[in-house]
């Protein structure tokens, strides 16, 4: 009998060429959608309709280049590519769902084919430009107080200055950086969490971007946990990457934090992506195995799907991530299909989770509807 042992490399590897092909194709008929509705029914010459449609062609590739452009070492006008590729990417998007409502509220009825070209157009159009601008503008602060049944006076107040997907990378260099370390320094928090999604592309080739975070302080410490971004690159890179810029990386474990008479257990875990790579299959009870008393237990995960598991653990509060809240109009509104947690405080039984709109962007290099934001997280007694 012959024994056949599967590999699980080469399994992920198809796993993820066919996920790579479904994704293109499914994108590559939206976009003819697009185009049907935008130039088949239109008055155009026949020139202008073939140009619309080499225009179509290059919304199809534009995406792709810019993912490999960043897998490229030395390709000239490597950042252009990556800039051009994201930003069609977000005209791209806008055209698809504009089309979209535009034919369910019958728009060619009204505005005639013409008329509802325009409109598509127009609106994808304005809204790009105007998501370009507030993508621009540095990191709101936003403050939120978390309030803890039992809370002793020595932890009353006390701070956690949160960022999460910072995404540097195509988009967003060493001065975005800078900003953002200026900002939470200013803060004077306690302690600083970075709940993952801190680069796209490999350490190396971002070492300098990324070497302000170096420069972040709080008298409790600073730490780290992984995304799904980490594990599209070199998740043990940033992980050491990160330790070295000063960051304890919570890998599915804890830390005690004191202040006064005050106890913390402060755990992180995993991104749930992280499956196939030893060690890192993600598990909030696990991180917080043989955690000493406390007066309060903090998870930071970066998806806010696993408060289900952290509050079944016992953790009494959740920083997490992922969502960018939506990053842009209308997916803002969309991303409440996909996820049950979007952006702001929640509470699930006796626990708390805050998610984050993220402190960066993905993709296309656009904000509306769900700005940036550095997360000042305050503990006060209920």
């Amino acid at each position: 009998m012959e024994i056949v042992t599967k590999n699980p490399g080469v399994s992920r590897r198809r796993g993820v060429i066919t996920g790579i092909l479904v994704v293109a194709g499914l994108w590559t008929l939206l976009h003819v959608y697009v185009g049907q509705r935008l130039l088949a029914q239109t008055p155009l010459a026949p020139g202008w309709r073939l140009l619309g449609w080499v225009g179509v062609l290059v919304l199809v590739l534009a995406p792709f280049v810019a993912l490999l452009a960043g897998r490229t070492e030395r390709l000239p006008a490597k950042r252009g590519l990556e800039v051009a590729g994201f930003t069609a990417m977000g005209l791209s998007s806008l055209l698809i769902v504009f089309a979209l409502a535009g034919d369910v509220l019958h728009l060619r009825v009204w505005l005639g084919a013409g008329g509802f070209s325009a409109a598509v157009v127009g609106g994808a159009v304005a809204v790009l430009v105007i998501g370009l601008w507030r993508a621009r503008r540095p990191a709101m602060v936003r403050v939120v107080d978390v309030p803890i049944t039992g809370l002793p006076s020595d932890l009353e107040g006390f701070r956690i200055a949160q960022l999460s997907d910072l995404h540097v990378g195509p988009t967003l260099k060493r001065d975005f950086v800078e900003r953002v370390v200026d900002t939470t320094n200013g803060l004077k928090p306690d302690l600083i969490a970075l709940t993952g999604d801190v680069a796209d592309g490999f350490p190396p080739a971002l070492r300098g971007e990324v070497a302000p975070l170096a420069g972040l302080v709080a008298p409790h410490g600073k730490f780290f946990v992984t995304g799904n971004h980490e594990y599209y690159w070199d998740a043990a890179g940033w992980v050491r990457e990160l330790q070295g810029l000063g960051f304890s990386a919570l890998v599915n474990r804890h830390q005690l934090i004191r202040r006064g008479a005050g106890r913390i257990v402060l755990a992180g875990v995993t991104d749930l992506s992280s499956r196939g790579l030893p060690g890192h299959t993600s598990d909030p009870a696990a991180a917080v195995a043989g955690a000493p008393e406390s007066d309060v237990r903090v998870l930071l995960a970066h998806q806010p799907k696993s408060a289900f598991a952290a509050r079944a653990a016992g953790y009494d509060l959740q920083l997490s991530g992922h969502t960018h809240g939506g990053q842009y109009f209308p997916f803002n509104l969309l991303v409440r299909l996909f996820q049950p947690f979007v952006a702001g405080l929640h509470r699930l039984e006796a626990m708390w989770l805050y998610v984050s709109r993220g402190t960066g962007h993905w993709g296309p290099p656009l904000r509306l509807g769900a700005p940036a934001e550095i997360t000042l997280i305050q503990l006060t007694r209920a």
